[in-house]
């Protein structure tokens, strides 16, 4: 059984946790989002319609969907189910979280495959933190690893050698501070592959060397304004080749999709997304997709 190494093939399997198991209550939530840095306390109720219309998109295109359980041990980022694992042709990696916070996650995570059936290849170990988010299959033989507050060297190191199997080429991507240690800025905050040639990117935060690289690979950038990556417009889930989902409000870069040829589903994501700063790739985990 072949699991993944692309960001944008027909997508097969996914794990998602709903609200009710991360979320869990409005007294809940009242009582962490300060904690885990939230912009604002989201509502339970209109969270719960939010996701289960996200879930709608993905039911229509996505065979299988796992559902994480609610655990004592996570909080209210568990809903962003793309984090703790990273997934590889030969199966999962456990990561461990740069966000404290996050890091029970992990093992609660390692225990659901288990029990799937889905195999674990890896595991971080040590002093190593990186999320899932940091870490993109530029096609099914390149893997792209940011370098920032949410993934550090010693993580870098042991990645090179769990992939070393499946990949051509590891490269490294040094984030810049943005806002700073307490912001989520990972890697797929600022780029989104969508198909073999078309990305979506928000240029400010990206290295050149990255940017040029995908250009002259001949891949195709979709702009998204600072307005719009502000939304989390530049968080785009590829359920096939040019075929995205994106949170709504964010109208020139789903204009830029559409001309560039792709079919684009919106969600409205105030309270799943905005306010946790989780879109569609952060409330997903693609376990396998296939050409």
């Amino acid at each position: 059984m072949v699991y993944l190494s692309s960001m944008h093939e027909p997508l097969r399997r996914v794990i998602v946790k709903r609200p009710q198991e991360a979320f869990k209550s409005q007294k809940h939530l009242d009582e962490n989002w300060k904690r885990f840095n939230y912009a604002e306390v989201p509502e339970y109720e209109e969270a719960l319609r939010e996701y289960e219309a996200f879930l709608d998109i993905l039911k229509e295109h996505v065979e299988e969907i796992d559902f994480l359980p609610e655990a004592e041990e996570t909080g209210l980022d568990s809903l962003y189910a793309h984090d703790p694992v990273k997934f590889t042709p030969a199966g999962a990696i456990i990561l461990k979280s740069g966000k404290a916070l996050r890091q029970p996650e992990a093992q609660v995570y390692k225990k659901f495959l288990e029990e799937k059936g889905i195999p674990v290849i890896g595991e971080l170990e040590g002093d190593a933190v990186s999320d899932g988010g940091d870490i993109v299959w530029l096609d099914n033989r390149t893997i792209a690893v940011g370098r920032g507050y949410r993934t550090n060297d010693e993580a870098i190191r042991q990645l090179r050698e769990i992939t070393a199997p499946f990949i051509d080429e590891f490269i490294e991507v040094q984030l810049p501070h943005d806002r700073g240690e307490a912001e989520c800025l990972h890697l797929m905050s600022f780029l989104s592959i969508v198909d073999k040639d078309l990305a979506v990117v928000h240029s400010p935060l990206m290295p050149v060397f990255l940017r040029q690289r995908l250009i002259e690979n001949g891949v195709r950038l979709v702009e998204v304004p600072q307005d719009e990556y502000d939304n989390l417009g530049c968080n785009v889930l590829a359920l096939a080749p040019r075929k995205v989902v994106i949170p709504a409000g964010n109208p020139v870069t789903k204009a830029g999709l559409e001309e560039a040829g792709a079919t684009v589903y919106e969600y409205k994501g105030d309270e799943i997304s905005y306010k946790g700063t989780g879109g569609p790739t952060c409330l997903t985990c693609p376990v396998m997709r296939t050409t």
